[in-house]
């Protein structure tokens, strides 16, 4: 045996499958794979927060591997990096207003509110942070909004809304967390202004649509939060 070759028959330097370094990437594959494997009731909450901290963690696909190897999935590799596309912008624009928006964040909280310009579509995808839209004082050109989100690793969606916003929910789906909403029985009799069709998935947060919390001078004399 030469000196550059180890005692398992591997050339010194030589890595295996399972040494390879994970990515952000390879670590919200396996979070998205647990999740889903809790919510059929392969895993049971406790089973699901010890692996989630193994895999937010994991430095290398052996570690990430371990995690589901007992679950119905297809075994993790690594894969051969493609190079990186040309990103497209965010924001196609088309009278009158924005038509499209187009966000895509990891970790921390995307938030939109004051007076800003709400687009015909809008598509969100957050890994590992909560998504907050406050429509109160929203610039509204159009009656209809689609509202396409992905939410991973635990994210809550919170929609605030005003008289004459409507938000149908009917067609996202909600993993572990739960959908409230709480609007008064009153607002439903308001003309509609805008309509929010939201779709998409939110894997292990909440999703939450209500008014604007009341201030404690607000509280204090009685007035509302509008």
């Amino acid at each position: 045996m030469t000196d550059d070759t180890a005692s398992n028959g591997r050339k010194a330097g030589d890595v295996s499958a399972e040494d390879i370094r994970a990515s952000h990437a390879d670590r919200d594959e396996v979070v998205e794979i647990l999740r889903d494997a809790a919510a059929d009731g392969r895993l049971t909450a406790e089973e699901l927060d010890e692996r989630l901290t193994v895999a937010l963690n994991a430095r290398t696909f052996g570690e990430l591997a371990g995690l589901t190897r007992d679950l119905p999935v297809a075994p993790l590799a690594p894969v051969v990096p493609a190079p990186a596309p040309v990103p497209a912008p965010p924001v196609r624009t088309g009278p009158p207003g924005k038509d499209v928006v187009e966000i895509n964040q990891r970790f921390g909280t995307l938030r939109r509110s004051g007076p800003w310009e709400v687009p015909r579509r809008l598509d969100v995808r957050m890994h590992g942070g909560d998504v907050k839209l406050d429509f109160t004082q929203a610039v509204i050109t159009h009656d209809t909004l689609d509202l396409d989100v992905y939410l991973s690793i635990g994210g809550d969606l919170v929609i605030v809304v005003r008289p004459g916003i409507v938000v149908a929910t009917h067609d996202l789906a909600v993993g572990v967390g739960d959908l409230k909403v709480r609007v008064p029985k009153a607002a439903w009799n308001e003309p509609t202004e805008l309509r929010v069709n939201v779709t998409g998935r939110v894997r292990g947060g909440d999703v939450v649509v209500r008014y604007p919390r009341r201030t404690l001078g607000q509280w204090m004399r009685g007035e509302s939060a509008l």
